[in-house]
């Protein structure tokens, strides 16, 4: 398969950013992007090239280890190459490791876990014992001589315990205690602040005054042995405790792993509040196969070891993509831009939508759709719009005007921007009170029938923000539930099962749920039949509508006009992504074939609207009123006046369990 145009444009452009942010991030410790943002961009560009590899580039960052020495730093070329982990963020990717592991070792691997400290990497040389070198990663060819600033580590040893030549590697971080000093103590004197602990470790190691990093309460990890003059040891395992019994700083927390699901049990536990127990930041865990005549065996690929790899914690910033901006309403009538986005996981929860505030805020930050955005959730629960990567805006995205007009508002759904403020409102009062009912109606047993979404429901989701118009509610998580009151964990499982039941729909049941104006069961019905698709009834005109058999001009110009207004053809497109619209064949020979029903009273089981389906499916006709053409009406309690005239014409009477048994007739 051949890449398309906008495929090339894309991964030309994502190469590009990634070398500048990689330059930023690596050789400068001044990011741009939070470590999570670049790692989205770098997937991104590396599932590309992998789909279409003749646009890979050999300078591509995912080609080769980023990073380069500093020019004020002496240099030194490593004499064991330095690698980099290949990154997984799923149980998914960690079982393919897996199987890719045990299929080229031809073992069942043990592994050993480790915590993946969110530091520089170090290299570190002995001869002898002493200490003679520490260098930076660097390209994983040359690194920078940083080893007047590693000498002011208390943990890292001048000498160690027995006088052995040793290459081994590690990293070095800064506190997560020492970072808020530092970022206190240079904000009073108005420098600017480091943007993490592991930049600020960088900045510390890698200064030409050891004075600077003498200062700071920098820690080190050691956790390979790259290169020794005693026999290696045969796991990783003992590597570390080989590591620890010379004097060297090693991470205690690591464990041995023989299964996948304790590989995922300490994922979990360090993924949580556990790791705000240690006072150094990570940001993932590292498997690496136990022995090391299987890593031998595995081998590397040209960045990265066969053997090993690091599971990294849910992203806390993402990126994704705008697909479309729609508007909200609230309880005051006040409407609020919403960016409805490519799904996409952020802080451990799937998010499909962001706020955006206002008009003004779209401004500021200049978003359009087709935009490639950074996305966080605000407190670890409301998603929201960091920035727009501009050098990823496709030439087709468009400027995005408030509209005029909105189907939210009621009457003719004029819209005024509230002066002195930067917000807009419905013109016309009670626009929410209006919305509510209109999503009541679609999710209720007639329409969707979405079991759990009745009246109350619905008002908590809209006064959350969680819901304005139809299809929010297929958008809705369990996450975005639970921390709203009376949401149990059943309660906002049943509720999700129930919506993704709900998105396989009869074409008339959708009709009936959109609520356009005179088009009840039986009309939906009519149309369903008739037409059979969405398109093919967006395209009737009102005279071809109008001359349906039990249609008519008033029904006619009704649905043209409800499908000619431009936000209720965006809201059929937006939902059209969500749900499985299945065709309505009016039966031919249904066991109501040609009978005409009238339904009244109160039924025992069903609503009045859904014994008229049931009616229109078995093929019968559902009128309103009582006649001598009557075949025979359904009667429940309360009856009323239908009852009786039905009486005086000798029409025939039946109760709910009577005619669901001519149902199946």
């Amino acid at each position: 398969m051949s890449a398309s145009r906008e495929v090339k444009e894309r991964v030309a452009k994502l190469q590009k950013l990634l070398a500048h942010h990689a330059r930023q991030y690596y050789t400068l410790d001044a990011p741009e992007l939070s470590d999570s943002a670049y790692d989205a961009l770098y997937r991104e560009l590396r599932s590309l090239e992998e789909k279409y590899p003749e646009l890979a580039s050999a300078y591509s960052v995912t080609r080769r280890i980023v990073g380069s020495p500093l020019p004020f730093l002496k240099k030194v070329r490593h004499e064991v190459p330095q690698w980099s982990f290949t990154d997984a963020f799923s149980q998914v990717e960690v079982r393919s490791f897996d199987e890719r592991v045990r299929k080229v070792s031809g073992a069942t691997p043990s592994y050993d876990l480790e915590l993946k400290i969110d530091g520089l990497k170090i290299v570190l040389t002995y001869e002898k014992g002493v200490l003679t070198t520490a260098a930076t990663r660097g390209d994983g060819e040359v690194g920078e001589d940083v080893t007047h600033n590693v000498r002011t580590i208390r943990e890292v040893p001048k000498l160690l315990a027995r006088p052995i030549d040793l290459i081994a590697e590690g990293e070095v971080y800064l506190t997560r205690s020492g970072f808020k000093k530092l970022n206190a103590i240079r904000e009073k004197n108005g420098e600017p602040l480091f943007a993490n602990p592991r930049n600020a470790a960088a900045g510390s190691v890698r200064q030409l005054d050891p004075k600077i990093a003498a200062e700071r309460p920098l820690g080190a990890f050691l956790y390979d042995v790259a290169r020794t003059s005693e026999p290696l040891p045969a796991t990783q395992s003992e590597e570390l405790a080989y590591l620890a019994r010379l004097g060297l700083p090693v991470n205690p927390e690591h464990r041995h792993a023989d299964s996948l699901e304790e590989i995922f049990a300490y994922w979990e536990k360090w993924k949580g509040s556990h790791r705000e127990k240690v006072d150094y930041q990570i940001d993932g865990i590292v498997l690496k196969v136990e022995s090391r005549a299987e890593q031998e065996t595995l081998g590397y690929t040209g960045k990265a070891p066969r053997f090993a790899i690091a599971y990294k914690f849910p992203p806390e910033q993402v990126k994704t993509v705008v697909e479309s901006i729609s508007l909200q309403v609230g309880r005051t009538g006040k409407l609020t831009p919403v960016a409805h986005v490519q799904p996409v996981v952020v802080a451990g929860s799937t998010v499909a939508r962001a706020s955006l505030h206002n008009e003004d805020f779209i401004k500021e930050k200049d978003i359009r759709v087709g935009d490639t955005i950074i996305l966080q959730k605000a407190g670890d629960i409301i998603p929201e719009v960091v920035s727009v990567i501009k050098e990823l805006r496709p030439k087709s995205a468009k400027v995005w005007k408030f509209p005029l007009r909105s189907p939210l508002c009621g009457g003719d759904g004029s819209i005024e921007r509230v002066p002195g403020e930067a917000a807009h409102r419905c013109r016309v009062a009670g626009s929410f009170e209006q919305q509510a009912r209109k999503l009541i109606h679609f999710a209720g047993k007639s329409a969707l029938d979405i079991g759990g979404m009745g009246r109350e429901t619905v008002r908590i989701l809209m006064e959350h923000d969680l819901i304005s118009d139809f299809d929010d509610i297929f958008e809705l998580t369990k996450d975005e539930l639970l921390p709203l009151e009376g949401f149990e964990e059943k309660k906002a499982e049943n509720l999700i099962r129930a919506i993704q039941a709900a998105k396989k729909v009869s074409f008339d049941r959708l009709l009936i749920g959109l609520g356009i104006p005179h088009v009840g069961g039986e009309t939906a019905f009519l149309l369903a039949t008739h037409f059979n698709t969405l398109a093919a009834l967006r395209a009737a005109s009102e005279e071809s509508l109008s001359h349906i058999d039990g249609i008519g001009p008033i029904i006619g110009n009704s649905v043209h006009t409800w499908y000619a207004q431009q936000g209720n053809r965006a809201l059929l497109a937006r939902l059209q992504k969500h749900l499985k619209i299945t065709k309505v064949t009016a039966p031919s020979n249904g066991p109501l074939t040609g009978q005409t029903v009238v339904i009244t009273g109160t039924l025992p089981t069903l609503s009045r609207e859904e014994a008229a389906a049931r009616v229109r499916r078995a093929g019968g006709t559902v009128a309103n009123s009582v006649s001598s053409k009557t075949s025979f009406i359904v009667s429940g309690d309360n009856p009323g006046l239908k009852y009786e005239k039905a009486q005086s014409l000798g029409v025939l009477v039946v109760d709910e369990a009577s005619f669901l048994k001519r149902l199946t007739k």
